[in-house]
Order: C-alpha cells, then structure tokens, then sequence
C-alpha cells in the first residue's frame, strides 16, 4: 500500500501521507480499518521512526487517522481534501460571537476543519477538553474568558500552536493573541461622548464580577474620576433602584432588557429620563428602542484577523479595534 521512491524530490514523509490519502481516495481503506504499524513502514522501507511518525502526526492532526493506544492507527475520516484541522474553544456563544466564528470560517476556506467547543467558564470542563484533544490539531484556538491560571492547563500544548483570544490575562502573555483591551476601550469610549454623560445626575454600572472582565469596570470608574462624575456600581440590576436622571451601562444583554422593560412599565422615556449604553454591537441593538448606544470590539474584524494569523503562522499580538455606535439611547 506504501511505496517510497527515493529517486524523487518529494520528502519521504510527505510519500507516506500521499499513499495514505489516495488508499482512503480509491477505497483501499475504510473508516475503521487499521494501518501499517510505524515499526513495519520504518523496517521495509529502511526509513527512521521520526520520519513515519511526522507522515501519521499530520494525518492525524487532519482528523483523517487516529491512535488508540496499545492497538495502532485507524483511519477515521475519509475527507483526505482536509489539510488541517483547528481547535476552537469558547467561554460561550452568542450572537456577537457567532459573528466572529462565520467571518473566522469565511476567512480560512474550505480546507481546513474547525471544531468548536465551549467551556461554559468552567476550570474543570476547559482542562478535560484541553486534556482530552492533545495532539489531535495543528492550531489551539482559546478563548479563556474570566478563568484565571489557564496557563497551568494550556502549557501542555507546544506554544507555537496555541492562539489566545480575546482576554489575554497576565500569564498568558507569552503567546500569540488577538484581544480586547478593557480598560482602555471603555475609557476612550465614554471620553468621546463626555458631553452626552454629564447631562445625566448620576453613571450606573451593572457589572457582575463573576461574568465581566475587571478591564471594564476599572476604565468606568477612571473615566468618572477623571471627569467628575457621579457614579455606582451594582452586580444586578434591580428595578426599584431605577430613578429618572441616571444613565446605566450594561455590559450584559439580560440587564439591558430588563431596564427597558421597566422603563415601558413605568412610562419614562429612554434618553429623556434614563439613559443606556450597552456593551457588544448587535443588529437587534441598532433598532430596538429607536437604537441603544453601544460600545463593541470589532468581532468580524476579530475572526477575519485571527484567520490571517493561523493561514500566515503568525506569532504576534494583535489588539483588536473598537468603536462607540452613538444612538437614541444616549
């Protein structure tokens, strides 16, 4: 099934892959049968062990072989067109994110296989599918959200496979990333509609510590200081704490809907009695409520500029764009 022929240009490894690939293609092999051991190609062919090994890691990390300890190589896939194959984890999905999967995909094209996964800002379940998927792609996409120490788990994979998204915490500094920059960008933001705040009595933050990045809350609190204005954090919005004059920011969509929904209860107008900017572009924010006043990272230009990364191997870090979209709400 495997021919090496010594006399051509082709890497003897890069032979192996190619026989492997046109078996699956002819119908030689099958989903589930089982390849030539490492040992046997290495001993007919007179090749080291590295070089075979290198041929089945590159399969494997295409999704088109796996191992099974103990037992060998089998072929898992038959889709031999797919030249690699990326890990993808997320905290979560929502709307915004899903913006920046469907441009990352769009970017990459058809060759290349992303699997998503999500960790649901839980330490144990992002280490088991770290843990569990080692070896089995070319690139580690991570998204670590809040989760502190994720170093600890991700130094298991080779750091040039491994991108960091979004948050890039303290200790994950040593790899390549694309991020938000918190602090500065809501700091910048709320600077550029200064005017616009200070009509209002009183800046509330509703901030969930345990859902939101510390960025955000330390560019608020620097951005009233600096400005004077008056302001207050809160974990939760409660609607009886809601008073005409104030301007909430909401970085979370379900804190958003609920002062809107009171503001109907109550007959107060947005922008004239209360006003709100949120967090995150959506489309559903550019018309609800005649358009809410939103601070957003580029998202699409996130998932564009992650897939130049992986397509060029670059190793770099890249902080990613953001913009204050000023609407009625304001």
């Amino acid at each position: 099934m495997i021919e090496i022929n010594i006399n051509t240009g082709t890497p003897k490894y890069k032979q192996i892959i190619l026989a492997v690939e046109q078996a699956i293609s002819k119908g030689h092999l099958t989903i589930g049968m089982q390849l030539p051991s490492i040992n046997s190609i290495k001993e007919t062919h007179k090749l080291s062990r590295d070089t075979v090994l290198m041929a089945y890691n590159d399969l494997k990390n295409r999704g088109i072989i796996q191992s099974v300890v103990g037992k060998g190589y089998f072929v898992a896939s038959e889709h031999v067109h797919i030249q690699q194959k990326i890990f993808l984890l997320f905290d979560e999905l929502n709307s915004f994110k899903e913006d920046l999967y469907n441009t990352f995909l769009n970017e990459l094209g058809p060759n290349i296989q992303v699997d998503i996964f999500f960790h649901h800002f839980n330490e144990n379940t992002f280490s088991k599918l770290i843990n569990d998927h080692l070896d089995d792609y070319h690139y580690y996409i991570i998204m670590p959200g809040l989760l502190k120490n994720t170093s600890k788990v991700i130094n298991v994979l080779p750091k040039d496979k491994v991108f960091i998204l979004d948050q890039l915490h303290s200790d994950l500094k040593g790899y390549a990333a694309i991020y938000q920059d918190f602090e500065t960008d809501v700091f910048s933001s709320l600077s550029k509609v200064k005017d616009l705040i200070k009509k209002y009595k009183q800046f509330v933050l509703v901030f969930d510590p345990k859902k939101q990045p510390s960025g955000m809350k330390k560019g608020f609190v620097k951005f009233c200081k600096q400005n004077a204005i008056p302001y207050q954090i809160t974990a939760f919005f409660e609607p009886e704490t809601l008073k005409k004059g104030d301007l909430y920011i909401t970085p979370d969509d379900r804190s958003l809907l609920n002062i809107i929904k009171v503001l109907k209860k109550d007959n107060l107008i947005i922008s004239k009695d209360i006003g709100v900017i949120s967090y995150n572009e959506t489309l559903l924010k550019e018309v609800v409520e005649g358009g809410i006043t939103t601070i957003s990272t580029d998202f699409k230009y996130m998932g564009k500029r992650l897939a130049e990364m992986i397509l060029n191997n670059e190793h770099t870090q890249v902080k990613n764009p953001h913009n204050i979209f000023i609407r009625h709400s304001l």
